[in-house]
């Protein structure tokens, strides 16, 4: 059932996708199982009919390219519906390329431009803190982006003030834009720099729900906040997409399109449903 859910996700990403001819689609498709964990697997404390709860966790994409992922699983636990899913990236609607607090329901704070997401988690899990709320802070952050400046003054300041409430998930997917991490920076395993920082550090199979549930659920005993290494596959469900950097911003072409459909179990009849939603009907 779990397998089938999964599935359906990746499924809905790209039919909601596919129409505008544009979208991240390999962003998303790495941290699928994440999001199913922390919204369907028991990890995060939250309430739909009360989304402005103050005692409740709160989850950040940093990587705010990957926002169909987040809208997805948004429309799975029903804050977004059906026919506002279908307006992604449209012209006079609000849901974005990337996530907007001020647009959509169940977000948490604005992202896009990256390396901020960190620093806006920072500053929550702060105030939950000072407020002694149960609340906790997720924040979801992409390779590329934990190699800014900003990002590691943010790591600092949450050592200094000893958030315990605060965890990243880094989705590690060895992938930036157009590259390979390891190219990029040199750079093979995160986990010492972010131990180096106070940090505690777990590390993970990204794909796996299971595993992830039951870390993201581990107790933290210390005074100290907690990275979750999540190892993910750039494009994971989709085997051309899979690992390769020239699908960080590609929509399929029709050889590659037959592909997509066989793996993601699309038939013609979704596809032609799925290119048929005019804005002006919605």
């Amino acid at each position: 059932m779990q397998n089938q859910e999964l599935s359906s996700l990746r499924k809905k990403i790209f039919l909601t996708a596919y129409p505008i001819k544009a979208a991240h689609i390999a962003s998303a498709f790495s941290i699928v199982e994440i999001l199913y964990s922390l919204y369907c697997d028991g990890v995060m404390h939250y309430n739909v009919t009360n989304l402005n709860d103050p005692d409740r966790d709160r989850f950040i994409l940093s990587k705010g390219h990957a926002s169909l992922a987040v809208y997805a699983i948004l429309n799975k636990i029903g804050i977004i519906s059906d026919a506002e899913l279908s307006t992604f990236c449209r012209p006079g609607y609000s849901l974005g390329g990337e996530v907007n607090i001020n647009e959509t329901a169940g977000v948490e704070a604005t992202t896009g431009s990256l390396g901020h997401g960190l620093s806006f988690g920072v500053g929550i899990a702060l105030a939950l803190k000072k407020k002694k709320s149960p609340g906790k802070v997720y924040v979801l952050v992409g390779n590329g982006e934990i190699q800014e400046g900003v990002m590691w003054e943010a790591v600092m300041t949450a050592y200094k003030f000893k958030l315990d409430n605060l965890v990243v998930i880094l989705d590690d997917n060895k992938v930036q834009k157009m590259g390979f991490t390891r190219d990029t920076m040199r750079i093979d395993s995160w986990n010492e720099r972010w131990a180096a920082f106070g940090w505690i550090v777990d590390e993970t199979d990204g794909h796996n729900v299971e595993q992830l549930t039951a870390i993201l659920k581990k107790k933290n005993n210390s005074d100290c906040p907690r990275i979750i290494i999540a190892n993910t596959v750039k494009g994971k469900g989709v085997s051309i997409m899979e690992n390769n950097p020239d699908w960080h911003f590609k929509m399929p072409y029709r050889r590659e399109l037959k592909v997509f459909m066989k793996e993601l179990n699309i038939s013609e009849e979704e596809l032609e449903d799925a290119k048929s939603i005019s804005p002006c009907a919605l």
